[in-house]
């Protein structure tokens, strides 16, 4: 055979268990657990089949981006400041293609989402990987601020990340831009909305308080910023696959150069309208996966298990017995859920995806059942 570039010949793939999960209560990859609103499943089922043989079009779908922003935080951005892609993974391998070179530098932490450096080390990029800190899994602040000093190309932070759930204050992100003018700084938002962390209303308060007469921009003092959201964690399209990069115009317009005409469909694209056009449908949703949380761990507390949780829609838990073990008999039990086996500083955890109270009431009476605990 033809051998593909070296980077690409040693490089292990990212790979998750995707296979064989529907009909099983899905809390092993963070996903909506309920499905969309009906107003997606009306919108898709009206889109008329001729739509079909057409190619997608976009015109409307990044000024619904903004308008589905605007409530959260403010004028001062624009429809050229928002990168339209299939999924956010999409859009992390997109930054990587359009920044990353040989010879480069990603920086982030660790553990955290694993597609990361497989998109890194495709790009034959050196990964600097920080360690989180202590038993709370601390956000390891001032070793960042030092890496950056070594003029990383890249510095990815997953806020909330993926699967600690650790939380970084905003101005904390704005404060390490700002420090770092030679380094593009991605903030992956794909869990913000159940904690409220992200960094695009400190943006837009900054751009209207610099006022000067003329339209805001948010990312005017920070043009090395990159923000990636997705539909797939609240909204429930993770089947169709839309994200968004959310950005300086000029670094949007150069991550949206390495991707295909038509990545993304017609379905998706009629969903995530209908989607951005129903926002009490994920206000409610976000909500009750709040109260499934507090039930969760009120229960967990009193039973005296073992267990993590700050931001995002997900905890650890470690069990007494091997996580592969009951991992496979909640499986048994049609629970999923994910084992973190080999994965620095939670090796022996599962992590467990937050969605209803009902949910949550049929994981744990599963596992209390496989861990032998009291009532």
């Amino acid at each position: 055979m033809v051998n593909a570039r070296p980077e690409v010949e040693t490089l292990t793939a990212y790979s998750a268990p995707l296979e064989g999960r529907r009909g099983l209560l899905r809390l092993d990859f963070n996903e909506n657990t309920v499905g969309p609103s009906p107003k997606v499943v009306e919108a898709i089922r009206a889109l008329p089949p001729e739509h079909y043989a057409i190619y997608p079009e976009y015109d409307g779908l990044r000024e619904a981006v903004v308008a589905s922003l605007l409530g959260e935080a403010g004028p001062g951005l624009g429809a050229d400041q928002v990168g339209l892609f299939n999924g956010a993974d999409a859009a992390i391998h997109a930054v990587f293609h359009a920044f990353g070179a040989a010879g480069d530098t990603l920086l982030t932490t660790s553990p955290t989402f694993g597609y990361y450096s497989p998109c890194a080390r495709m790009q034959g990029m050196a990964i600097e990987a920080v360690p989180y800190q202590g038993e709370s899994f601390a956000f390891p602040l001032e070793e960042i601020r030092a890496a950056l000093g070594r003029r990383p190309r890249l510095l990815l932070i997953c806020n909330p990340n993926n699967p600690t759930g650790t939380r970084l204050a905003p101005e904390r992100i704005l404060e390490l831009a700002a420090a770092a003018p030679d380094t593009l700084v991605v903030v992956d938002e794909l869990y913000e909305a159940f904690t409220g962390d992200s960094v695009l209303p400190p943006l837009v308060r900054a751009a209207a308080q610099r006022g000067g007469g003329g339209p805001a921009d948010a990312f005017a003092a920070h043009p090395n910023l990159l923000v990636l959201r997705s539909l797939a964690k609240t909204a429930g399209l993770a089947g169709l696959r839309i994200g968004f990069a959310i950005g300086p115009a000029a670094v949007v317009d150069r991550v949206s150069r390495v991707t295909g005409p038509y990545d993304i469909n017609s379905f998706a694209v009629t969903a995530a309208h209908a989607a951005l056009a129903d926002p009490a449908y994920v206000a409610a949703y976000v909500a009750e996966v709040h109260r499934a949380r507090g039930w969760l761990l009120a229960r967990l507390r009193e039973a005296g298990v073992r267990h993590h949780a700050d931001g995002g829609n997900y905890l650890l838990l470690w069990p007494q017995r091997p996580a592969a073990e009951v991992e496979s008999l909640l499986r048994q039990a049609g629970i999923l859920v994910r084992s973190m086996a080999g994965k620095p500083l939670i090796d022996g955890s599962l992590r467990v995806s937050l969605g209803t109270t009902e949910q949550m009431q049929q994981f744990w009476g599963a596992y209390r059942r496989i861990e032998q605990l009291p009532g």
